[in-house]
């Protein structure tokens, strides 16, 4: 939705819906809602069911409006008194589930929405102890709220999935709810809940970590405040907390960047090299940077004690190597690209290095490139309204590139519609980040990538703008410089191959990605129709392409791009989304599982009917989801084989191993489509 009012100023945007900036309509729709308050409470009964719509009416609309979530809240109490929830099942608050809470205030009905968010007010304003009811007890109304927030966290920490991205406004209603719910009641009582979650992200290793961040600090807060009991709970939130305030002795308290320099300036070498590997545990123990780390290491570099960077940095073997070999390049990258406004560059840092890149020829050259590439014209304005005047441009990106090439199953598309090019981004990341750098050298100097598509040159500066528009702002910086040429590029590859029989993908993935993917694909559905076709031959040869079994246990060597139907916790279907298949291979127990790349900031998702990914605990490395063998291709539509081979394997798969993930399709995505 645009944060403007309309130019109409009826304050409704192209969809007729109030918009949520329309702050100017808000004192005349609360009076308005007063009012019909008032009418309500002195309604009869042949009258009441009138008075409650017209009241659920100005609800909803002033839901739309800034301020509108505070403004019904406090009014909640009144709107019980007068009877809004009379005949309904919300008139008995006791009988309510938390579960489903959250269900009711997705619903397409707006006066669901509406009366949900009433009945939540009425239940923060007894759980402050603003108001009283007669059959809810203060502690039942904030353990109540408590559970909804814990089964919510994800919209309290404002990651999506394909399925609440496609709820759109409803989504963004319900966020902002629980959001208001969490700032009046505190995060405390969900403390564990929390903790969990926010290491669950953690595993992830997700490049985008500020909400992460933002979240430690209410943990640290709660626990300042309030502290918990001790136990397994409060060493978790603790370890979230020093890992960002205080990772090592010297700044266990948290005492400040000067005091922490002050402090470090009459250190000795053996206690230098104790806060280094203070801060490396840190790091590698959850992903993240602390700003004392940052300036750990920049003192280090400047007082000539260069020695302490590999500890620093946490370096294993290959990295130690990579050190000794490119030690002035490598100086030269911490110095241009870590700062305290970039301080996650460090983690990335040190996963390039332990990636062994840099002894792959062209690395080198190209970092240095990259150390010296000035960011022009509109490029550098996008970077700039993404990141702040703080710093410049050069130095966000730069830091982006050593998180990106450092972490390339962190790369997240968050809330932006284009998983294609998050997709190629983390390929070219992993397999080729030279090329990566080439482009985005052509993006920063030209604001144009180009591409070519079977000899035909595509220059994405003279191509009309694609899904992403111009591109995304919430996103890692090389994210924002180059998605929006890749969204233009991709769809100008499909425009060319209209015409020809069967799904594009066919012919585009491997042209926008790379030499590795291999050159035929098999598709389920029809084009045309959008029905199932041929489905048990595609289940066959996607058993002989990939399960060790039955394909010679051939392993996956270069991440191969698939299309899944995504669906939702009831398996219904949401869409299709890009993600790339990494590896297939037995887990701890012994299940055949397919490790795979999902270009979101959160990949595990419960896609129903028992097909939850899983992100930790399956023999997942960071980055990775994964899922059961048969589970996975339930939700496979698309996917690429090698042609050469044919179906040499396919009569090997039995009917046994299809009918299982048959009916898991047929009963979600492609229940409509037989």
């Amino acid at each position: 939705m645009s944060p403007h009012p309309s130019a109409n100023g009826t304050g409704q945007n192209d969809t007729g819906q109030t918009d949520v900036g329309s702050g100017a309509q808000a004192p005349l729709l609360t009076a308005a809602l007063d009012d019909a308050i008032d009418r309500l409470a002195r309604a009869d009964d042949a009258t009441k069911l009138d008075g409650q719509r017209a009241v659920l009416d100005f609800v909803d609309r002033i839901l739309r409006v800034e301020g509108g979530v505070e403004a019904i809240f406090a009014r909640a109490v009144q709107m019980d008194v007068a009877g809004l929830f009379v005949g309904s099942d919300w008139n008995i608050p006791e009988a309510l589930l938390p579960q489903m809470s959250a269900r009711t205030l997705l619903a397409e009905d707006s006066a669901l929405v509406a009366i949900e968010v009433v009945s939540l007010g009425r239940f923060l304003a007894v759980a402050s102890g603003a108001a009283r009811h007669a059959n809810l007890h203060q502690e039942t109304a904030r353990h109540f709220l408590t559970q909804v927030l814990a089964l919510n966290l994800k919209d309290i920490f404002g990651h999506s999935s394909e399925a609440t991205r496609a709820l759109g406004d409803r989504q963004e209603t319900k966020q902002r709810i629980l959001r208001f719910i969490s700032e009046h009641i505190g995060l405390t009582h969900v403390l564990s809940v929390l903790v969990t979650e926010v290491w669950r992200l953690l595993e992830q290793r997700s490049v985008q970590v500020d909400v992460v961040k933002d979240m430690i600090a209410q943990i640290a807060i709660a626990l300042n405040e309030h502290g918990t009991e001790p136990g397994s709970e409060r060493l978790g939130a603790e370890r979230l907390v020093s890992a960002l305030f205080g990772p090592t002795v010297a700044s266990l308290d948290d005492p400040g960047i000067a005091v922490y320099l002050e402090r470090i300036s009459h250190f000795d070498e053996p206690s230098l090299s104790r806060e280094a590997m203070g801060f490396a545990r840190a790091m590698h123990d959850t992903g993240l940077v602390s700003d004392y780390h940052v300036t750990f290491l920049l003192h280090v570099l400047d007082v000539d004690d260069r020695a302490l960077v590999p500890e620093t940095l946490g370096l294993g073997t290959i990295g130690q190597d990579c050190w000794r070999q490119y030690r002035r390049l490598i100086e030269d990258l911490i110095r241009a690209g870590v700062t305290l406004a970039t301080p996650q560059a460090i983690y990335g840092l040190a996963m390039l290095l332990e990636r062994g890149i840099l002894h792959h020829g062209p690395m080198v050259p190209a970092l240095d490139r990259q150390l010296r590439q000035k960011v022009q014209g509109s490029a550098r304005a996008r970077l700039t309204l993404g990141f702040g005047e703080t710093m410049p441009p050069e130095t966000h990106l730069l830091a982006g590139v050593l998180q990106i090439i450092g972490q390339p199953l962190g790369i997240g598309q968050g809330a932006n519609p284009t998983c294609q090019s998050a997709r190629a981004i983390a390929m070219w990341s992993q397999v080729e980040p030279d090329y990566l750098l080439h482009i985005l050298s052509q993006a920063c100097e030209f604001d144009a990538v180009l591409m070519k598509f079977e000899g035909t040159e595509i220059n994405s500066a003279t191509l009309p703008a694609g899904l992403a528009g111009s591109g995304p702002i919430d996103a890692d910086p090389v994210s924002v410089l180059l998605v929006s040429h890749l969204d233009k590029i991709y769809a100008e590859m499909g425009h060319l191959c209209i015409g020809r029989e069967g799904d594009p993908h066919r012919w585009i993935n491997p042209e926008f990605h790379g030499w590795w993917v291999s050159r035929d694909c098999a598709v389920a559905v029809d084009v045309a129709t959008g029905k199932l076709s041929e489905y048990d031959t595609f289940l066959r040869r996607f058993f002989a392409t990939y399960h060790p079994h039955h394909n010679g246990d051939r392993p996956v060597s270069h991440p191969q791009p698939a299309g899944i139907a995504v669906t939702d916790p009831n398996r219904q279907f949401v869409g299709w989304h890009a993600i790339a298949i990494l590896r297939v291979a037995e887990d701890q127990a012994g299940k055949m599982r397919v490790y795979f790349y999902n270009p979101n900031n959160d990949s595990g998702q419960d896609w129903g009917g028992g097909v939850i990914v899983s992100t930790s605990g399956n023999g997942e490395r960071y980055g990775e989801g994964s899922l059961e063998f048969g589970h996975f291709l339930s939700r496979v539509y698309l996917f690429h084989y090698e042609p050469l081979r044919g179906q040499e394997t396919m009569g090997g798969v039995p009917d046994a191993a299809l009918e299982p993930v048959r009916a898991q399709a047929t009963q979600s995505w492609a229940a409509n489509r037989q």
